[in-house]
């Protein structure tokens, strides 16, 4: 047991290594986040087939995408319909482990596991080219890519225009062959020079966010009820088909924790975001809905285990299970709304990385721990499910913290039209196009 939730542990602690990437999507970098996000992920489910770090190698590209996903959602859904917009992304995660379920348990039975892979790399093939070719990203918060304007030092504006200098130079006298490889060789070194002071500032912004977020204590309540909740959900996900068929005999147990997980998966965080937004989309708002759903939802799980019956197990579960995917936009809206906009990006990231490093990471081996000590299914599921009463006390706290939704925030790293015009492309072909299609 123990070893069945260890190998669990790859796919999430990706997700802590790539902080790295969190900072290049501060550092405004976005575009190519963008571009090569569903890109790695193709890559990954190819490496897949060959051997178990599939599961590590896939949270490269969902790392890059969850991070940047939802502040975009945020940023185009209309005031009165947020959180709705965000159940409907968040939907599609419960709904794809389900689906998961019941299409590896298919073609796993009639066909060899690996076509599994093969067939979900062919499908996400158009999105892997979608990634490349899309119009970059613009979030709140961040100067478009075009605009962007790097404050002049001595490290950085020589190279740039000795680099220029050498271009004139070779137009003017029509120089080729060894002046090209001249000037590559200059702009080599010079790439080089500038990498230690940018990296440097790099490692100081990502501080200075990381400090941002850890003195919003709003911010941190409601990120420590969901690592409390996905301990929950991630023990769920792995062990529940197996003690579903321990407990109750069942024939099917993929088969039918992955119905169940469709269809409250769907409607549960559908319900969620239609909620809050009917109560008023806020961030105390947010907290009650959250701390209610879950400790309701809670409850209805617990009994259920405690039934003796198949069929009255699965009825009060499924209440149960309804409630607790209430949790999936309101939790997330806060995450966007508690910060100013530049942070959002970076907030999903950490928020993502802490559910696993402190929730579904340690839950698995610790679930299998527990199994071996108990030999009971039952017992362990009902100290499993327990859980979820002091992650509904957490978000119970955050009701009464002072909130301000920081969404319409100026941000720092926002262009005006003035700097916007006075900014000066390296390129002078792509001045020219610039102010031709103005």
């Amino acid at each position: 047991m123990v070893l069945m939730g260890v190998l669990e542990l790859a796919h999430p602690v990706v997700h802590a290594l790539l902080v790295v990437e969190y900072m290049l999507i501060l550092l405004d970098l976005l575009e190519l986040d963008c571009q090569y996000g569903l890109w790695l992920q193709l890559v990954v489910v190819f490496h897949s087939i060959s051997g178990p770090s599939q599961s590590a190698a896939f949270g490269v590209g969902e790392a890059s995408f969850i991070s940047l996903a939802a502040p975009f959602i945020d940023d185009n859904a209309p005031v009165t319909q947020k959180t709705a917009w965000l159940a409907i992304f968040y939907m599609c995660i419960p709904t794809g482990y389900a689906v998961g379920y019941v299409y590896g348990g298919l073609v796993g039975t009639h066909l060899n596991w690996r076509f599994a892979f093969w067939m979900e790399a062919i499908v996400m093939l158009p999105f892997a080219i979608l990634g490349f070719i899309m119009k970059p990203l613009q979030l709140k918060g961040f100067a478009p890519a075009e605009s962007k304007k790097s404050p002049i030092n001595v490290e950085t504006a020589v190279p740039e225009v000795q680099v220029l200098m050498l271009d004139e130079y070779t137009e003017a006298f029509n120089v080729k062959g060894s002046a090209k490889s001249i000037k590559e060789e200059f702009s080599h070194m010079f790439s080089k020079m500038k990498c230690a002071p940018i990296n440097l500032n790099q490692f100081s912004r990502f501080l200075k966010d990381m400090k941002a977020l850890l003195v919003e204590k709003v911010y941190v309540v409601n990120v420590l009820g969901y690592c409390a909740y996905n301990f929950v959900i991630g023990a769920y996900s792995y062990w529940g088909p197996k003690a579903g068929k321990n407990i109750y005999n069942m024939s099917d147990a993929d088969m039918i924790f992955g119905g169940i997980t469709i269809v409250c998966g769907i409607l549960g965080t559908l319900a969620g975001g239609y909620v809050l937004d009917f109560m008023n989309s806020t961030i105390s708002n947010a907290f009650k809905l959250l701390s209610v759903t879950t400790f309701v939802g809670a409850i209805f799980c617990f009994t259920a285990f405690c039934f003796k019956s198949m069929y009255a197990f699965l009825a009060v579960f499924s209440v149960g299970e309804l409630l607790v995917f209430a949790t999936q936009a309101p939790v997330n809206y806060i995450c966007l709304h508690c910060v100013k906009p530049s942070l959002r990006p970076i907030s999903m990231a950490i928020s993502t990385v802490s559910i696993h490093i402190f929730g579904d990471v340690p839950s698995s081996p610790l679930v299998g721990v527990l199994q071996d000590r108990v030999n009971n299914w039952r017992e362990t599921a009902l100290i499993l499910t327990s859980i979820l009463f002091p992650a509904a006390g957490i978000w119970f706290i955050g009701i009464f913290l002072h909130s301000v939704d920081r969404f319409n925030e100026d941000s720092e790293g926002q262009v005006t039209e003035v700097d916007r015009s006075n900014t000066t492309p390296l390129l002078p072909e792509v001045a020219e196009t610039r102010y031709s299609s103005a």
